[in-house]
């Protein structure tokens, strides 16, 4: 079963995929509503009887950068990059573990959030669903539920277009500058997402890591040096007040 707000897209993937020997259908749904995901969930059921696996892929860029920051742009981040993942689980979850059989859920997060970045709305998001992720892996376990996480570098998708799908109850979202600093880092951004990694090639590794329950699903290692530097300052973090008596 699919999901998207996009309703022709969504279509055109069910068509195509269609074509192929696998039983497939869809539904159209805001995921960042957790009323239209239930609805999701109810058609998926009336449709296939048990779930399996869980999904959450969904995400947009954007929030503004600091000092631009508004309570609607912060709303459709959160809303889809992290409450959509929240309440996927939360409805979801439960559907998997009542057949007893066991199953997956992967939800996609970035390398964003594993390291800073300048896009902080977002990084707030991923860092979130990576959290989130990791405190529900042990707590499922036993349930025989395993839990990964996604974290993509970059892959050629249409996440610098995220601006088409805003819902009308956000309004219209500030633009970003044309112009300056800000606007030659989208630039540059763009150039290296449209030059990423094909999506099919993330979706084989989405297969492979569900079948061995990994924890974490790379897409690439150019990040990896960042993601050593990043626990190196917190092991530094440590070493000084190593020794030290906490006072009470």
């Amino acid at each position: 079963m699919l999901c998207d707000i996009e309703e022709e897209a969504l279509a055109k993937a069910v068509a195509a995929l269609k074509l192929t020997n696998a039983d497939v259908d869809g539904v159209r749904a805001d995921v960042s509503l957790k009323a239209e995901l239930q609805v999701a969930a109810d058609a998926t059921v009336a449709r296939y009887g048990t779930v399996h696996i869980l999904v959450n892929n969904a995400g947009v860029g954007g929030g503004g950068g600091y000092g631009r920051w508004t309570d609607a742009s912060w709303n459709w981040v959160l809303g889809v990059n992290l409450m959509s993942v929240i309440w996927g689980i939360e409805i979801f979850g439960p559907l998997i573990e009542a057949h007893g059989e066991g199953g997956q859920i992967v939800s996609t997060a970035s390398i964003a959030g594993l390291i800073p970045g300048s896009g902080l709305a977002y990084n707030v998001t991923k860092y979130g669903v990576v959290a989130l992720s990791e405190g529900l892996r042990a707590i499922l376990a036993p349930r025989a539920i395993g839990v990964s996480v996604l974290c993509p570098g970059f892959v050629r998708t249409q996440i610098m277009d995220s601006r088409r799908n805003v819902p009308q109850r956000f309004g219209a979202l500030e633009a970003p500058p044309k112009e300056g600093p800000i606007a030659e880092f989208i630039k540059e951004f763009q150039e290296r997402v449209s030059r990423g990694i094909d999506p099919l090639y993330v979706g084989e590794l989405v297969r492979e890591g569900i079948e061995n329950d990994w924890p974490y699903i790379f897409t690439d290692t150019e990040f990896e040096p960042s993601i050593d530097d990043r626990f190196a300052a917190i092991k530094q973090g440590f070493d000084r007040i190593r020794g030290r008596q906490p006072r009470h």
